[in-house]
């Protein structure tokens, strides 16, 4: 059975992604099979006193790279952005971040 820490991988900080705190959006890599319903209840789960309104997901495929005469390709990887409502307690652990 899997946890909410096995759906929620790690956090994404990028310009982009830090960019979007201020609309209460944050985003996670998730699980590539978890869906919007799991992604909500592990971050409800794992930051106490969130709520979350939205959850929008996209896979990422996984870009093909070359060394040489070998060939390969980086894994997939599903990204997911939440969206908090506005009663909600922001993640403190981007609160650091900004």
């Amino acid at each position: 059975m899997r946890t909410v820490y096995d759906i929620i991988k790690k956090p994404i900080i990028t310009e982009g992604s830090m960019a979007q705190i201020a609309d209460r959006k944050y985003t996670f890599e998730v699980e590539l099979t978890a869906n919007k319903i799991e992604i909500k209840k592990a971050i409800e789960e794992i930051f106490p006193g969130t709520e979350v309104e939205k959850v929008t997901t996209s896979r990422v495929l996984g870009k093909i790279k070359r060394m040489g005469n070998n060939q390969g390709s980086r894994p997939d990887w599903k990204k997911a952005v939440v969206k908090l409502t506005e009663n909600s307690k922001t993640i403190e652990f981007f609160d650091g971040l900004i």
